[in-house]
């Protein structure tokens, strides 16, 4: 199943999640600053919890270490629950070395924030955040556009009651029509006219029959 994209405003929606009540304050005031609707919770449990609903946020700030869940444990529930949403997910932790960023990027973050966050790097990292779920509403709405379309194409399949001698087709309603009229309403398929070899010889054969009939009786 796609995951349909969510409007472009909801870009602007960024979840914080922090167990520090100063830093989470301070991510708020921030984040305010740089024009995101920010909700706060102070667990990861509740992250999970606000990330998974339906009308949830599509971008979190989720601090590595939390009461009941961590941060990487966020991300791995999250990915194991709807792998094809589109969320972006930052870690923001202390923890420094490349060790310890690749295990948080296998639990399903998309990227890292170093604590005690920089401005300007937490915008900078923000915006390629956002651009990413830009891209991916963009191309979910282009994949559900296709699957639309190819609902709508018209096919032909199963059995086709077709007259033995004419050689029209019954059509749902029960009408009989022309093979090429049955054709061109179920298909994308246009016709062209011409005579096959071999009926091209039955017609010349059935020529000469006729003329010379015409000059035994004359």
């Amino acid at each position: 199943m796609i995951h349909r994209s969510v409007p472009s405003s909801a870009l602007r929606r960024v979840l914080v999640a922090d167990d520090d009540l100063v830093s989470r304050m301070l991510l708020e005031a921030t984040l305010h600053d740089l024009g995101y609707e920010v909700t706060t919770v102070s667990d990861g449990a509740a992250a999970l919890e606000a990330l998974d609903a339906d009308a949830g946020p599509t971008l979190a700030i989720l601090d590595w270490e939390m009461p009941r869940m961590s941060g990487p444990e966020v991300c791995r529930e999250l990915r194991a629950r709807r792998p094809h949403r589109p969320w972006y997910l930052l870690l923001l932790t202390v923890r420094g070395g490349t060790t310890n960023i690749v295990q948080g990027l296998r639990s399903g973050a998309n990227d890292h924030v170093t604590k005690p966050f920089d401005r300007e790097e937490l915008a900078a990292r923000l915006a390629v955040a956002s651009n990413v779920l830009a891209l991916q509403a963009s191309l979910a709405d282009r994949i559900h556009e296709l699957e639309h379309a190819l609902a709508h194409i018209k096919t032909l399949s199963g059995l086709l009651p077709i007259c033995a001698w004419c050689k029209k087709i019954r059509d749902d309603g029960n009408y009989w029509r022309q093979v090429e009229d049955y054709v061109a309403s179920h298909t994308e398929a246009s016709f062209t006219h011409g005579i096959c070899p071999s009926c091209e010889d039955n017609l010349e054969a059935e020529a000469q029959r006729y003329s010379r009939s015409t000059r035994g009786g004359a």
